[in-house]
């Protein structure tokens, strides 16, 4: 044990006095508060004194050229819509000179209450003057329908515009809301397995590279070394996530009222999710960083390193589309099957708790097996390093490697 905390130690103050690892984790967190912090000073800058934002109703064309035999849209109509400079033709001919001249921004002939003609010389990106007024068209339509029939309009439009109350009730899990950071903190969890374990599997490859381990472990057992430096990436990764989200969450609090609250549905996570997610994503981390570093034993040289350790990455990758194809069905026969594997539910029973419905004993279960296999592998990945330290050359097949493991010492 004291050789095991002797080379965590040593791991983590490799960690914390890298200047790459402390630098990208101080820019990640300043970029979380800018990204988060920008967004509000803008919009609290773009509002009116009241913190109400102006509208811009002067999104319609500038000048108009109209023909309207019938003469159903009248110009007080359209000026409620913005201002605008209404030409009056009498024909689809003139409305297409003055278009074509460009004497007016755009032309419309009216054909009947719901039909109509648009012309446009040059169409930029983000004209919208035929929906505007399409809009038009419908509101002079109602204006038309009312005065035929003795209607009020003004009534007509109040009854329209009713607002319909819902007091909904959710008695269970809301799986619309929890979807989004459910989606998140699965991608959040596969990056970090893919990234640390990798950085685990490049320090096991760099050290048997220049033979610095064949010193260590004269030193120290294969156990303790390769244990201590899972352990001691698990506490980098738990530094590096603890300050990004205490900056992120931190900014947004402090900004949370000029952004409306927008990000509410994707920070605002349950303690109780918060907790089951740290249990299996810890989990899920190492067993695959036991894995990548047993893998990273097995070459020689850092250029073979993608192709040993292509085994991890492709049983982590294949597991997340799993995991995100079934998101919608968390209590499917595929989800629960995979919440009970060791290689998975470090995702998929984390989207059972925040999705779906568990029983207590199934979350247990999970997570004894979990934690069983972790030592598990943790044992089985330290005896693959143990047999693959002196040993140089050729990358080693992970066949041969787990063939060895059944020889004696």
């Amino acid at each position: 044990m004291k050789k095991l905390f002797e080379v965590y130690c040593f791991e983590c103050s490799n960690y914390f006095k890298s200047k790459s690892y402390m630098i990208s984790t101080l820019l990640i967190c300043v970029l979380a508060i800018v990204s988060i912090s920008l967004p509000g000073l803008l919009s609290g800058r773009s509002s009116g004194g009241d913190g109400s934002k102006k509208e811009d109703k002067n999104a319609i064309a500038e000048t108009m050229a109209i023909c309207d035999p019938e003469g159903l849209i009248s110009d007080d109509l359209i000026h409620s819509y913005g201002k605008a400079e209404i030409k009056r033709m009498n024909s689809e001919d003139e409305v297409k000179s003055a278009v074509q001249s460009e004497n007016a921004d755009a032309g419309f002939v009216i054909r009947s209450d719901h039909e109509y003609d648009y012309y446009v010389f040059n169409q930029t990106m983000g004209a919208d003057n035929n929906e505007l007024f399409s809009e038009l068209m419908s509101t002079a339509a109602k204006t038309k329908y009312c005065k035929d029939n003795n209607l009020n309009y003004d009534e007509l439009i109040k009854l329209d515009q009713k607002n319909i109350v819902c007091h909904e009730n959710v008695l269970g899990k809301d799986s619309r809301t929890n979807y989004w950071y459910s989606y998140i903190l699965v991608i959040l969890v596969f990056f970090v397995i893919i990234m640390y374990g990798m950085m685990i599997a490049t320090s096991v490859a760099n050290e048997k590279s220049n033979r610095t381990v064949e010193i260590l472990v004269t030193s120290t057992t294969s156990t303790s070394l390769l244990f201590g430096k899972v352990l001691a990436g698990a506490t980098a990764i738990l530094f590096q996530l603890g300050l990004i989200f205490a900056s992120l969450l931190g900014a947004y609090s402090l900004n949370r009222e000029n952004l409306g609250g927008m990000l509410d549905i994707v920070l605002d996570i349950p303690a109780d999710v918060l907790v089951t997610f740290a249990i299996f994503g810890l989990g899920g981390f190492l067993i695959y960083a036991f894995m990548y570093g047993a893998l990273g034993a097995l070459v020689s040289k850092i250029e073979d390193l993608n192709k040993s350790a292509g085994t991890a990455q492709m049983l982590v990758m294949i597991i997340y589309f799993l995991v995100l194809f079934q998101m919608m069905e968390p209590d499917g026969i595929i989800m629960k099957v995979l919440s009970f594997l060791p290689v998975s539910s470090y995702s998929a029973m984390f989207i059972r708790i925040a999705m779906g419905s568990v029983a207590t004993w199934e979350i247990i279960i999970a997570a004894v097996i979990l934690y069983a296999s972790v030592i598990g592998m943790g044992f089985v990945a330290a005896k693959i390093f143990r047999n693959s330290t002196l040993r140089y050359g050729n990358p080693i097949k992970l066949t041969n490697a787990l063939k060895g493991l059944r020889s004696k010492e």
